[in-house]
Formats: C-alpha cells, sequence, structure tokens
C-alpha cells in the first residue's frame, strides 16, 4: 500500500527539512511514501476566503485517484494513540487498499468539495500547528506506527 501525504505549501527550505527527510527515508524500509507540496495560490490577496479553499480544493482533488482512501487531517477529525494509527493503517493494509492518502488543507481548511471527497478526518492534536509542524508530526507518528507494526522497540 502506497502512503500519501499532499499538503498545500512550500515542500523545503525550513528549519524542519531535515527531520521531515530523515523520516521520509526511515518510511522508506516499511512503505512507499510520496509527500506532495502543491504550491500556495499567487494573489490571494482578492480572494475570499471561500474562493482561495475552493482553489486550494480543486488543486487537490487533481492529485487524487478514484480508488485513494482519502483521510483529511482535521482539527475536528478523530484522535488516535500511536498504536491506534498503527492498527487503522494496518486494517487499511489488510483491506487490499492501494493508495492510503493524508491531506493537509491551507490556510484557511478544506473546501466543500474536498471534504466530500474525504473517506474521514483525522486530529493530530487539539492544537493547532504551522503545516511544516504538521508534516513533521505526521511523518513521525507514520514512522512510529510502521514500527510498532513490526515489534520495534522506537516506540518506547
Amino acid at each position: 500500500m502506497k502512503i500519501k501525504l499532499i499538503w498545500i505549501g512550500k515542500s523545503d527550505g525550513d528549519i524542519f527539512d531535515a527531520a521531515i527527510k530523515d523520516y521520509t527515508k526511515k518510511l522508506s524500509f516499511y512503505t512507499v511514501y510520496e509527500p506532495i507540496a502543491i504550491p500556495y495560490l499567487k494573489n490571494t490577496k482578492s480572494l475570499s476566503q471561500d474562493e482561495q479553499k475552493k482553489r486550494e480544493g480543486e488543486l487537490i482533488l487533481k492529485r487524487l485517484e478514484p480508488g485513494d482512501h482519502v483521510v483529511l487531517l482535521d482539527e475536528r477529525g478523530k484522535e488516535y494513540t500511536s498504536a491506534k494509527l498503527a492498527q487503522q493503517i494496518q486494517q487499511h493494509a489488510n483491506s487490499g487498499l492501494k493508495a492510503l492518502v493524508f491531506v493537509i488543507g491551507g490556510a484557511y481548511g478544506f473546501s466543500k468539495a474536498v471534504y466530500a471527497r474525504g473517506n474521514s478526518k483525522m486530529a493530530l492534536s487539539q492544537l493547532t500547528f504551522p503545516h511544516i509542524m504538521t508534516r513533521l508530526i505526521f511523518a513521525e507518528q507514520l514512522y512510529r506506527a510502521f514500527t510498532i507494526l513490526h515489534g520495534e522497540p522506537y516506540h518506547h
């Protein structure tokens, strides 16, 4: 099963990049992990929040395949422990799913069309994080989930 993380924003040039790249490399031992950056929209000052979400949503939807299981990283989503996240990933893998896609929306969240396409919502925390930190936390938790599934000591 391939796992993708799609987000709106830049893909590099931040102080967290080295850690994100490290976890991405570690994940390659367990799964095909594909991080996908969709560049920020240009000239957004003239757009309403809804119009910006709509345009970003269109770009997100273009990156999805019909059979993808889409999990929206959303503050109103279900929270998991690391062990429960590992179980959830294993269930998806056991179901024969080809691609599990996690999505981080833009600054104002997701469009109605993206919410409609999403299969579920997941919250990493009740706290709000910048996108770059969300990417780092997600990559670390995904790596942790795979070490749990393989019975490796990283989780402790």
